[in-house]
């Protein structure tokens, strides 16, 4: 055999591999809780550089025990579209690169199924072939876990503040009671910090997070999530 047919054949069992194995996880967190993230490896890496303790809180829990108005608060802040689109908001891409091209402030064009499949299976950053795998991964959390799984993993993986992931940290850490419990402008206010979790403190807000606040909750008298059953909707 050649060494073009070896090296020919050493790629076609990594493509093989590649999807096989990408395909298998992608599968087995149709159902089982996503025990870290990527940038929860890469933010205590940073720690431990900075000689600083390691900040990492993190549980997992079911969609249904947290708020009702948690999705929607995030869907109004981050995604309004989510239950529409396939994965992609072709209008909010294109309006992103034109602004980028213009030389105007970048605004994310990332749909919430985008994030979800960044923050579980990739790392931070804009090349091309991160954008690429990116692409690739949310396709197929959208064809394998649909909506409702893919907005309780983006709810329990998602930065929401310093070494704090997910809604039952933040609900606990920053408002003193379990993620069911969080009210109305409890969860408007952590959907207000996801542009910026560092920067932005849903424990001590500024007055530019309370007017975003403000902004989402009156977003969200017009959106319905419906993982949630009615009876839920009027708690």
């Amino acid at each position: 055999m050649s060494f073009f047919k070896k090296v020919q054949k050493v790629l076609q069992w990594l493509v093989i591999f590649f999807f096989a194995s990408t395909i298998l996880t992608v599968v087995a967190y149709r159902w089982l809780p996503v025990p870290a993230t990527p940038l929860m490896a890469i933010r205590c890496v940073q720690q431990m550089k900075q000689g600083e303790h390691i900040r990492l809180r993190h549980h997992w829990i079911p969609l249904d025990s947290m708020s009702v108005y948690m999705p929607v608060a995030v869907m109004a802040s981050e995604d309004q579209l989510f239950l529409e689109h396939h994965g992609f908001d072709f209008n909010a891409i294109g309006l992103a690169i034109k602004e980028s091209k213009e030389g105007k402030r970048q605004r994310g064009g990332s749909t919430i199924s985008q994030q979800t499949a960044k923050n579980v299976f990739l790392w931070p950053g804009h090349s091309w072939a991160r954008k690429g795998l990116e692409v690739y991964f949310t396709a197929l959390i959208e064809l394998i876990w649909g909506k409702q799984r893919i907005m309780e993993v983006y709810l329990n993986s998602i930065e929401m503040g310093d070494g704090i992931y997910g809604t039952e940290a933040v609900a606990q850490l920053h408002f003193g009671r379990p993620a069911a419990k969080l009210t109305r402008a409890n969860c408007a206010l952590i959907a207000a910090t996801l542009p910026n979790p560092l920067r932005f403190n849903s424990k001590e807000p500024s007055p530019y997070m309370l007017k975003r606040q403000t902004w989402i909750m009156r977003q969200m008298k017009h959106i319905q999530f419906e993982g949630f059953t009615k009876d839920r909707q009027h708690e």
